[in-house]
């Protein structure tokens, strides 16, 4: 039976994809990785030579190598035609492959999805009516959906939700202290995201420390430019810094997380639309707000030169990490690893030791030297006389995205 599943994360304004053997041990390259970027940009449809200042926005990376190009695509069946043209280019034919399924990342699944689904039209409306709770991702990916099924008819179509993981969260968890109707009527409430990650990276994190997965306390990191924290017994998700919407919790890039609700109010009064409030709180404020760098390499640099507003905002960004961190331990009751994810998290040993470095009363010890070198990969960091267990691992949500699908069509 074939492993192979065709991943896709149709995003606004991007359409990533990847092709991968589901069957694959962790580490190996997936079959194919293609991006087509720079979605809605003027112009038509159609390839040819570059207009200057266009740089490539097709890309296509086998085997064989990168194969780069533009193209401009004036909307998402433009883009999803340029995938099928790289496979049709560039290999492998996707005529000529057996797909095991289509997987799909959604954003947000709301109450209504546990664990991966296969997509019919009924599934579709009801990822479609959970637009409002995730208007820049859930339209792009019911979008993404349609177009894979007209590709590809007869191919089991999966879809993977990111708040899925965060299902066994108990209702003193999930549940804000909000008037009932809001939560009734309006689903309001606490939903997590980053979940295919989780699920990946603690199940790699148990391999690790070898113990089953139903048998560990852990803190999950997941540390990029969206981030968030979770407390994981047992397998499952407890608590998890994420919100409503990807906004709550962590400092991140352009993201503010934990923020007063009054002062929702406070600039309304000031006469700060609602429209402008929810706009900064998502792309103006993070990182990018407290130093004018929403990359956190750029932060670090500036910290480096001397600019106090980075140096304030790596300290801002690691207290509330460590705050999680203490928080989440007590609501798990015992600490057996601390697990550090993402792409900030993976590559800078300055976070992970401001985070977590001096935080010898959870029992959690740091090896400076260790954390020093590990700048990719999968490590351990911590002491040897270190009572909880400190590592980077590496996530694979494609990857993750892939074998869900697989186990689901193979049932």
């Amino acid at each position: 039976m074939t492993s192979l599943v065709l991943v896709v994360n149709a995003g606004s304004s991007s359409l990533k994809y990847q092709l991968l053997d589901a069957d694959a041990p962790d580490g190996v390259e997936p079959v194919v990785v293609g991006l087509v970027e720079r979605i809605g940009r003027a112009g038509g449809a159609g390839a040819g030579p570059a207009a200057a200042g266009d740089e490539p926005n097709v890309h296509h990376t086998t085997s064989s190598g990168q194969h780069d190009r533009y193209v401009a695509c004036a909307d998402a069946g433009e883009a999803f035609a340029e995938l099928l043209d790289s496979f049709a280019r560039h290999g492998p034919d996707l005529a000529g492959v057996d797909l095991a399924a289509v997987g799909h990342r959604v954003v947000h699944g709301g109450k209504y999805f546990a664990a991966a689904t296969l997509v019919d039209d009924e599934v579709l409306a009801t990822i479609a009516g959970l637009s409002s709770l995730a208007p820049l991702h859930n339209p792009a990916h019911v979008e993404g959906i349609r177009l894979a099924r007209a590709s590809f008819p007869g191919v089991p179509q999966v879809a993977v939700f990111d708040t899925a993981f965060h299902q066994t969260l108990p209702p003193r968890a999930y549940t804000y202290a909000v008037p009932r109707a809001w939560r009734d009527e309006h689903s309001v409430r606490r939903y997590g995201f980053h979940g295919t990650s989780y699920a990946y990276v603690s199940r790699r994190a148990a391999e690790l420390l070898g113990r089953p997965l139903q048998e560990t306390a852990m803190v999950v990191l997941h540390l990029g430019n969206g981030s968030s924290a979770a407390a994981i017994l047992d397998g499952r998700s407890i608590d998890t810094s994420m919100g409503l919407a990807p906004l709550e919790g962590l400092v991140m890039g352009t993201r503010s997380g934990d923020l007063d609700p009054a002062v929702a109010g406070h600039l309304a009064r000031a006469g700060v639309p609602v429209e402008e409030f929810d706009r900064a709180v998502t792309t103006e404020s993070g990182l990018l707000g407290l130093s004018g760098h929403s990359d956190f390499r750029a932060v670090v640099a500036a910290a480096g030169a001397g600019d106090p507003d980075a140096q304030l905002a790596i300290e801002v960004t690691a207290y509330r990490i460590r705050a999680y961190v203490g928080a989440y331990t007590a609501a798990l009751g015992r600490l057996d690893a601390v697990v550090v994810t993402g792409g900030v998290g993976e590559h800078s040993p300055l976070l992970r030791s401001a985070s977590l470095g001096g935080l010898g009363v959870l029992g959690i010890v740091l090896d400076e030297q260790a954390n020093a070198l590990a700048t990719s990969g999968q490590h351990v960091i911590s002491a040897h006389h270190s009572p909880v267990a400190v590592l980077v691992v590496p996530t694979d949500e494609e990857l993750e995205i892939a074998r869900q699908s697989r186990d689901l069509v193979r049932r």
